[in-house]
C-alpha cells in the first residue's frame, strides 16, 4: 500500500513544474505569468508614489472646495475688519482680517519710541508681518481657487503634505496589490485541487469567477484603506492650513525643524493630530472596498460583454 503522505500536494506539484520550466523563458526566467506577492508590493509602492505626485494639486483644490461649502457665513464684525485693511494688503493677502484689540496693544507698546509717522496705526497696517501678531491668517474659504493659492501660498502649496501623501499612497498601493495577488493565487490553487491531471501553470487553471475576483479586490481595498488611513488624515489636515509664502520662506531661512518623533517627521504627521488620526476609518474602509469591488466587477463585466466569445 502506498504511503500517500510522502507524495507532493497539488500546490507543490504546480510550484515544482513552474521551477522546472523557468529556464525556457529568455526574458524573465518564467514560462508562465506568475507574479510573486513581493513583486506586487513593490509595484504598488511605485505606482502609489506616482499617483501621489500627480493627484496632489487636484486633491488640494477639491478638499478646500469641500471645506468652503461647509464653512459658515462670516459675521458682520469680520466684514468690518476686512474693510479696514489697506488695498495693498487685501491684494497681497486675500481674506486677511485685522484684530483691532491686538493692534491697539501693539501701538501702545510702541508709543514710547520716537516715530516719524503722524499716524502709526495706518503705517502698521501695511506690513505683512503684522498678520502673525495683530491679525488672523486667511481661512480656507478665502483661499480656494488656483490663482488665489498661487498668489498667496505659491506653487509649492499644491504639493503640501507630500510626505503624508507619499506614505498614504505607497502603503495603500503596496497593501492593495500584494493582498489581491495573494488572494488571487489562493483562489487559483483552490480551483486546481479538483483538476486531473494537475495543472503545471496558472494559465491551465482557467479564468476565475468574476464575482470572486471582485470580492477579493473589495477586501484588499478595505484592508489597504485601514493600513493607510492615518496618513490620509495627516495629509488632509495639512492641506486645510493656509501658509503664506513669506512664512514658508522664513521657515526655510530659520531651518525650521518639524515637530514630533522621527517617524512622525518622516511621514508628515503632526503630533497635535495623534488623537484624530483614525477618525472616519470605517467610512474610508467602506468607500475603498465598495469602489474596488465596483471598479473590478464593472471592468470584468464590460470585457465579458465587449469581447467576442
Amino acid at each position: 500500500m502506498k504511503n500517500w503522505s510522502i507524495w507532493p500536494s497539488i500546490t507543490e506539484q504546480a510550484q515544482l513544474g513552474r521551477k522546472k520550466n523557468a529556464l525556457f523563458n529568455e526574458t524573465d526566467g518564467r514560462e508562465d505569468k506568475y507574479v510573486y506577492a513581493s513583486e506586487s508590493l513593490l509595484a504598488g509602492i511605485a505606482s502609489g508614489s506616482v499617483e501621489s505626485l500627480v493627484s496632489s494639486p487636484f486633491e488640494l483644490i477639491k478638499l478646500r472646495a469641500q471645506v468652503t461649502s461647509a464653512s459658515r457665513i462670516p459675521s458682520s464684525t469680520s466684514v468690518v475688519e476686512k474693510a479696514v485693511v489697506s488695498p495693498l494688503m487685501a491684494k497681497l493677502l486675500p481674506g486677511y482680517s485685522l484684530d483691532i484689540r491686538v493692534l491697539n496693544n501693539t501701538v501702545g507698546l510702541l508709543t514710547t519710541l520716537p516715530t516719524k509717522h503722524s499716524n502709526l496705526v495706518t503705517a502698521l497696517k501695511d506690513y505683512p508681518w503684522m498678520m502673525t501678531g495683530s491679525g488672523r491668517p486667511p481661512s480656507v474659504s478665502d483661499v480656494k481657487r488656483p490663482l488665489e493659492i498661487i498668489s498667496l501660498e505659491g506653487w509649492g502649496a499644491f504639493w503640501r503634505g507630500m510626505r503624508a501623501g507619499l506614505a498614504r499612497d505607497c502603503v495603500f498601493g503596496g497593501v492593495f496589490f500584494s493582498t489581491w495577488q495573494i488572494l488571487h493565487q489562493a483562489m487559483l490553487e483552490w480551483k486546481a485541487v479538483g483538476m486531473n491531471p494537475p495543472p503545471r501553470f496558472d494559465e491551465e487553471v482557467g479564468p476565475l469567477a468574476p464575482l470572486a475576483v471582485s470580492l477579493a479586490a473589495g477586501f484588499s481595498g478595505s484592508l489597504a484603506a485601514a493600513a493607510s488611513h492615518c496618513f490620509d488624515t495627516a495629509k488632509s489636515r495639512s492641506q486645510c492650513i493656509v501658509l503664506p509664502k513669506f512664512v514658508s520662506m522664513e521657515r526655510r531661512f530659520l531651518k525650521f525643524q518639524l515637530p514630533g518623533k522621527r517617524f512622525e517627521r518622516w511621514t508628515g504627521i503632526h503630533p497635535a493630530d495623534r488623537n484624530v488620526l483614525y477618525r472616519g476609518l470605517g467610512l474610508r474602509m467602506a468607500r475603498s472596498g465598495i469602489a474596488s469591488f465596483v471598479v473590478v466587477g464593472g471592468y470584468l463585466f464590460a470585457i465579458d460583454r465587449l469581447l467576442p466569445k
